[in-house]
């Protein structure tokens, strides 16, 4: 029985970001898939026995459930020891990416992504709204990564990791993502590490 396991699917980049720290930590993992898009999250059931929240991921480990991608990430940060902070200084630096992330960085373009690439909804003010928020947001990331390799202390952290969580998907959004040439040179030294692997290959996008 493997020691993880990961409640999620595929399209997920907040469900990529678990995925990928299981990944590259070495952990023995097994990924459960979730009918997101035939709404078993919003079932009732589901909620009741895997997250009151509705949402993945969601990871089991020693009998607890564990929720919300940058926990999730801190969790496994301290129980593998990599990719953590050295000091509280880098804890409240990695913490204050992961919160943009969550806030920025990831909820526009995750938003944008849903609306226009997965639900097919076509350009409406609402995606033009989501895309413009989603560049401000890359501007200021690719900005920070002109200083340094990776986000915090020169060195791949769960900083990173979250804020990696939809930069792999493959959908086109009409941000134009080469313009952010230091976010793209980043992603190049994530996708050489030992054990990375693409949103698509390491989840379920099927039962």
């Amino acid at each position: 029985m493997p020691d993880y396991k990961l409640h999620c699917f595929a399209e997920s980049g907040n469900a990529y970001k678990a995925a990928l720290m299981l990944e590259l930590t070495g952990q023995d993992w097994q990924p459960v898939f979730v009918d997101f898009f035939n709404g078993q999250t919003r079932g009732q059931e589901w909620r009741d026995a895997v997250n009151e929240q509705g949402e993945v991921p969601v990871l089991e480990h020693a009998g607890q459930k564990l929720t919300q991608s940058a926990l999730i990430l801190e969790y496994l940060a301290e129980r593998t020891g990599q990719f953590g902070p050295r000091d509280d200084a880098e804890k409240r630096e990695i913490w204050r990416w992961m919160l943009f992330d969550n806030h920025k960085f990831t909820s526009y373009y995750a938003a944008l992504r849903f609306l226009l690439c997965l639900k097919k909804t076509g350009e409406t003010d609402v995606t033009g709204f989501l895309r413009e928020r989603a560049t401000a947001a890359y501007r200021i990331v690719d900005a920070h990564l002109a200083k340094t390799p990776f986000m915090v202390g020169g060195r791949l952290t769960i900083a990173d990791l979250s804020l990696a969580g939809y930069v792999f998907m493959p959908e086109d959004t009409g941000i134009v993502l080469t313009e952010f040439s230091h976010i793209e040179a980043w992603k190049q030294r994530i996708q050489v590490l030992q054990g990375w692997k693409h949103p698509y290959e390491l989840m379920p996008r099927t039962a």
